[in-house]
């Protein structure tokens, strides 16, 4: 199944640099396995925000219950989970590649 996650992040200010510091850096270890088991397949993140999107690709929301609770980064999130379904017009379904285009500049 496919899930769209958001998520934004709620760190205390007042935490120790230190402890900040490894429990980032084991979030960053643990998404990347997440990822490398294709269970993350997507990830953007939202500008301006300590937040972002993401594809989960797992069996179902037991699964991505169980992903998402083994982020360090647990206890300081607020969560969003949408289930996905096929779209009979999804252009990967159909076959069609859109073009892909380089953004344009912004001129001021």
């Amino acid at each position: 199944m496919e899930f769209l996650v958001k998520i934004d992040i709620n760190w205390p200010p007042e935490t120790d640099e230190a402890r900040r510091a490894e429990i980032f850096e084991r979030e960053l270890a643990r998404g990347q396995e997440l990822a490398r088991e294709g269970k993350i397949r997507r990830i953007w993140r939202i500008p301006g925000r300590w937040a972002n999107w993401s594809l989960y690709v797992v069996a179902d929301a037991t699964e991505l219950h169980a992903a998402l609770t083994s982020l360090p980064l647990y206890p300081w999130m607020d969560i969003e989970v949408h289930a996905l379904a096929e779209h009979p017009n999804d252009p990967r379904a159909l076959g069609i590649t859109p073009p892909i285009e380089e953004p344009t500049a912004v001129r001021s």
